[in-house]
């Protein structure tokens, strides 16, 4: 079950608004890397990896993603499959939440997206293996993620290895 959410678009786990109204640990985690991120099923244990560990921990894992158009914040085991699974799933970043929530569709969250999401919730811990930086050439092309514009404007922590190798 969820419940409405700080903004008319979104919907809360129940579990991940008792945490929140209660004051006890909650840690957001982005969904690109379930839908492309990592192949099909790697991608699937690994996200319930990541959660069990977080609750393990003591704290509430709060997976954030776009489904048929509703922003989500704590996903079922369904909801996982879902993402893993289905083949149409976009990549939403900050600029790209209007186009999914408006067109109905189902969207894996950028960390800048989750950021800017679990900041709405009032969530303070996002855990990500990595975020994006600085693309080579970006001085031609200034190709800089949108992960460094987030990181300044929202007050997220943001725990993670550091910024992805590929760049």
């Amino acid at each position: 079950m969820s419940r409405p959410g700080p903004h008319p678009d979104i919907d809360v786990a129940d579990e991940v608004a008792a945490a929140l109204a209660a004051r006890r640990p909650v840690v957001a985690l982005e969904s690109t890397i379930i839908a492309h991120g990592m192949p099909s099923p790697t991608n699937l244990a690994t996200a319930h990896d990541l959660e069990a560990i977080i609750a393990e921990e003591g704290a509430v894992p709060a997976t954030i993603a776009v489904l048929a158009g509703r922003i989500r914040i704590g996903l079922t085991q369904a909801d996982l499959a879902r993402l893993a699974q289905a083949k149409s799933v976009l990549k939403a970043s900050t600029h790209d939440l209007p186009f999914a929530v408006s067109q109905k569709r189902d969207a894996a969250t950028t960390v800048a997206a989750t950021m800017r999401i679990a900041a709405i919730a009032g969530i303070r811990i996002f855990a990500t293996g990595g975020i994006g930086g600085v693309h080579r050439g970006a001085r031609d092309t200034l190709d800089v993620s949108a992960d460094i514009t987030e990181l300044g404007r929202t007050g997220v922590a943001v725990v993670c290895a550091g910024a992805k190798a590929i760049l």
